[in-house]
């Protein structure tokens, strides 16, 4: 969710295919949330935090915005340590200001390590993982998220207590609208980082729909479908942080109306 406009160099280490699969998760989380709006408005009765179905849904969200997370930490692994540190900040802040938020809406239950807290999390062992040189091997990044995954569904009950919460672990999910604990998510970011270095190594062609304008920025040609899912994808951090206010807005607009 950390997608923005891209020129002149930066513009290099993107692939419009990926911002193309972010705008998708985009357009499956604006869904999904609309849909815990209208159960919040009492406009809809489903049970999203209890049925399976809304869980695997909201799961393979996730799922998607971490691989690509990965993805984009390779590419973008020569980027100067300010620049990163200013993108990284921009997520960490944001972070700050959805805790404070949602501190204001569901008191007890407000977001202390939500999808954006893990991301900054994320970003800083990726990029740190990276600079050491086994962090460059897809194959042993491949066998850390095996290890990952399988060890955040062992649901060890020592990761439970509140102090471990804050640190993104938990065995099952605490008191808190949104959580999104580093095992086994991580696992995730690391599999998208594995996926891109293996593409790397083999040398594989930039897939078709990748193109080079005049001034040397990567784009989509405008009548192509995915030129849409492109740009919300390189927009992603501010339509995660402005939709559910417009949602929201909108509902209670319509409430409002019904009397």
């Amino acid at each position: 969710m950390t997608g923005r406009e891209q020129t002149g160099a930066d513009s290099a280490r993107r692939l419009p295919i990926l911002d193309a699969l972010r705008g998708v998760a985009i357009l499956m989380m604006v869904s999904f949330h609309f849909c815990f709006d209208l159960t919040y408005w009492q406009l809809a009765d489903w049970d999203l935090l209890a049925d399976p179905r809304w869980i695997a849904w909201r799961n393979v969200i996730v799922a998607l915005f971490l691989w690509l997370v990965g993805a984009g930490l390779v590419l973008g692994q020569d980027t100067t340590a300010a620049r990163f540190w200013r993108r990284w900040g921009q997520v960490a802040g944001s972070a700050v200001l959805i805790s404070l938020v949602s501190w204001f809406m569901f008191a007890e239950r407000f977001i202390y390590f939500g999808v954006l807290h893990f991301i900054a999390v994320a970003q800083c062992l990726g990029r740190w993982g990276l600079g050491v040189g086994a962090g460059r091997r897809p194959g042993g990044i491949l066998v850390l998220a095996c290890i990952c995954l399988l060890a955040g569904n062992l649901e060890l009950a020592a990761m439970n207590p509140r102090w471990l919460n804050w640190l993104g672990l938990a065995a099952s999910k605490p008191l808190t609208e949104d959580y999104v604990p580093l095992l086994p998510w991580l696992g995730v970011v690391l599999l998208g980082m594995a996926a891109v270095l293996f593409w790397q190594s083999a040398r594989r062609q930039v897939p078709p729909i990748t193109l080079t304008d005049g001034c040397g920025q990567l784009s989509i040609k405008k009548n192509d479908g995915l030129h849409g899912l492109a740009w919300l994808g390189r927009h992603s951090l501010a339509i995660y942080l402005l939709h559910q206010p417009l949602l929201m807005g909108v509902l209670a607009f319509w409430v409002s109306l019904r009397g």
